[in-house]
């Protein structure tokens, strides 16, 4: 008798962006002559940067000869992208990360799931609230998370993300083994400090745990003063894997393509305490279940630390701030109290009342879609978040809408 994974059973309801998807489609089938404006999912909607587009291009070009083509690649990502990667994002910015502490991949939403694959079944994790749904449901499938009760799993142990704390969590203040973070945040657009980074590593080191930083929108970071890279604090290779990502800097979320960096210095135990290095258990996963992002990919992911994609990808997250700083702005006047969209295409704002109500209403009244927040956890509850993801006409007019609505 085949059976299934009984953990599938305790997620709860539908995949938020699925449910957000649902309602929508099911209004526009009975409102097909409303026009919607979507600020909800963080998907894109400007064009890939001229400059990936060409190496896009010159890359097809090689595949259609035979003494050009290219089939399976190295699993772990091609050397000519690793190396730039390494040393744009890392060394320019005087960080000790090597190209063989790079693992390319097709998204960052693929590698913080996959990622808890490499922990024991009984690791103590520790998740902020609001949160990315993924970390907690892919827990959820590896039955990691215990049992839902009273809109929290047992065997989780959540950090409150609220207006007391600027949406930055406290330390746990009890023992965990796993802790996802993620800044700028999602969905809350916060940010973290050096200093305040740096007790989070301290804690790592005090507790023999491992973080999971995922830092997709550190291209959004303006100055040098708030971290890029859990590694710009001292000791974080031993006690950190990020994940980073083309989708929101290059426009790569139709494309495909993110990195997740393991230092070979990483390490968790094993069931005797011995210390046992991540970068080799994660290249055996990596190897043995994916099989690499295609060559044209890498390529136009490579052009985006050309000169002209340097320019090209600041220009493009310089436009989606500009959106940012809109919605900001326009809110702030209407009487919202909100944080994010100052390093970050998010904006998180706090309403009066159910946030799946709110959604309905801006979505039936206004016809502009956000994103409730209690989909992103209990601290959620009582907000929404707004994407600037779009283009400026129609923030524009999703602000000119929802202003019309609390005049």
């Amino acid at each position: 008798m085949i059976r299934i994974n009984e953990n599938y059973r305790k997620l709860q309801a539908s995949y938020l962006f699925s449910e957000i998807a649902r309602r929508v489609r099911r209004f526009q089938e009975t409102n097909p002559d409303r026009d919607v404006i979507k600020l909800g999912i963080g998907d894109v909607t400007r064009a890939l940067p001229p400059a990936c587009i060409d190496a896009f291009r010159t890359a097809v070009e090689e595949m259609a000869a035979d003494d050009t083509f290219r089939g399976y690649g190295p699993e772990q990502g091609y050397d000519f992208l690793r190396e730039a990667i390494a040393t744009n994002d890392y060394a320019a910015r005087s960080v000790d990360i090597h190209p063989d502490d790079i693992f390319v991949s097709d998204g960052a939403k693929c590698d913080t799931a996959n990622i808890q694959e490499l922990f024991a079944c009984d690791t103590r994790i520790a998740i902020p609230d609001p949160v990315y749904p993924v970390y907690v449901d892919t827990n959820v499938m590896a039955g990691r998370t215990g049992e839902w009760n009273n809109g929290r799993y047992s065997n989780v142990v959540y950090l409150d993300s609220t207006p007391d704390n600027n949406y930055v969590p406290d330390l746990p203040r009890e023992k965990v083994d796993l802790i996802y973070l993620c800044f700028p945040n999602n969905p809350t657009g916060a940010t973290v400090t050096h200093d305040q980074l740096a007790a989070w590593v301290r804690y790592a080191f005090d507790n023999k745990a491992l973080i999971l930083y995922d830092a997709a929108y550190a291209c959004y970071i303006r100055g040098d003063s708030l971290p890029r890279s859990i590694y710009e604090i001292d000791g974080a290779r031993e006690v950190a894997i990020e994940f980073q990502s083309f989708s929101k800097s290059a426009g790569f979320t139709g494309t495909r393509c993110a990195y997740t960096v393991v230092p070979e210095a990483c390490r968790a135990y094993d069931s005797q305490g011995d210390v046992q290095f991540l970068n080799a258990m994660w290249n055996r996963r990596h190897t043995t279940k994916f099989n690499g992002v295609s060559y044209p990919v890498q390529r136009a992911a490579a052009a985006v630390y050309s000169a002209e994609g340097k320019r090209q990808t600041r220009e493009l997250t310089d436009f989606y701030l500009g959106n940012a700083a809109l919605i900001r702005d326009r809110m702030s006047t209407m009487g919202f109290s909100l944080v994010g969209g100052e390093h970050s295409p998010y904006i998180w704002l706090r309403i009066d009342g159910d946030s799946w109500e709110f959604f309905d209403r801006l979505l039936n009244e206004a016809s502009v879609v956000v994103t409730p927040g209690s989909g992103f956890g209990a601290c959620g509850e009582g907000h929404i978040r707004i994407s600037a993801f779009n283009s400026r006409s129609a923030v524009v007019e999703a602000m000119r809408r929802i202003g019309a609505l609390f005049q």
